[in-house]
């Protein structure tokens, strides 16, 4: 599949501006991304979980979406898009719909990794030609930043306050790509925001343009959870993918692919220390967090590397 940047900027929004997302939050740079990679003849019906992408672009009766757009419980985006692709297959085989349709739904981590994983997974189990999206900020944002299970290791949230009881969250996060690589489905890519944003694109294509289920876990940093200033937002995704905290990878029929490879790994501190609900981790008395974290990152991509036949 082909990039030429100059044709990818100039294709239409399909989520316009004057939506409510915060200055510098990474959900509606991941949304336009994603449906920037539709072909231009093609409809789209989205769906979104309840969530800060849901509340800030579709209050009725205004919208910022051009393509029909549902909005779905919390727990159900996956199901809600799984139940209209299989009654677009019925009406077009009947004769009823001409029109080609894409099915997509988005879904914060919440939304994803905890409260809609169980429609997730089925949807995914059942094969519906659908891609779910996950823009994954790692915590509750919408409702006041509680804790995930995509939260990190050590995050001080809401829920999981970094003080003399606890040292933030004490669990590390969930592997959600690796757990929707094992239902066997057509397509799984994991991204963020680089450069001038070919990889996410091109996963995006990926993932739209594949018959069958696919899954796109996008790291979209949130500058009031994580506490970092606006502007700094693509440095933090760089840091997150030189760290090898967030790696780039795509599973194609259950082949692990890696996407990228630093020319030289740094240090996780390099990512953490961007934003303020790891400063704690930075305290003296605190050193064994920091090694604790580097030695989780460590291990994670030690095993993504041997999936995807890559030397240590």
């Amino acid at each position: 599949m082909a990039y030429n940047l100059k044709e990818v900027m100039n294709k239409p929004e399909r989520l316009t501006g004057g939506q409510r997302m915060c200055a510098g939050c990474g959900g509606p740079i991941a949304v336009r991304t994603v449906l920037r990679a539709l072909k231009p003849e093609d409809h789209a019906v989205i769906c979104s979980a309840t969530s800060c992408l849901e509340v800030s672009t579709f209050l009725y009766p205004y919208t910022a979406w051009t393509d029909s757009f549902i909005h779905s419980a919390f727990e159900n985006a996956a199901a809600t898009i799984s139940g209209v692709e299989t009654a677009y297959k019925v009406l077009k085989k009947k004769g009823k719909v001409k029109e080609n349709f894409k099915f997509i739904a988005f879904g914060g981590d919440g939304g994803t990794y905890d409260i809609g994983f169980q429609s997730l997974s089925g949807a995914m189990e059942r094969g519906h030609d659908m891609v779910y999206v996950c823009y994954d900020n790692g915590a509750y944002m919408n409702t006041g930043i509680q804790r995930s299970s995509a939260t990190p290791h050590f995050a001080d949230t809401t829920t999981t306050p970094a003080g003399s009881v606890i040292p933030g969250k004490i669990q590390v996060q969930k592997d959600l790509g690796a757990i929707i690589a094992a239902h066997n489905v057509a397509y799984v890519g994991q991204s963020t925001f680089l450069g001038n944003m070919k990889d996410l694109y091109e996963k995006a294509e990926k993932a739209i343009y594949t018959e069958g289920a696919a899954y796109l876990s996008v790291m979209a940093p949130c500058p009031r959870g994580w506490r970092y200033s606006a502007e700094k937002i693509m440095e933090i995704c760089k840091a997150a993918v030189e760290t090898c905290y967030w790696p780039l990878y795509e599973v194609i029929d259950g082949e692990w692919k890696l996407s990228y490879r630093p020319k030289k790994k740094l240090p996780v501190t390099e990512f953490l220390k961007t934003q303020g609900r790891f400063k704690h981790l930075f305290k003296k008395g605190n050193e064994h967090m920091l090694e604790q974290f580097q030695k989780e990152v460590d291990l994670r991509w030690e095993r993504l590397l041997k999936r995807c036949g890559e030397e240590l």
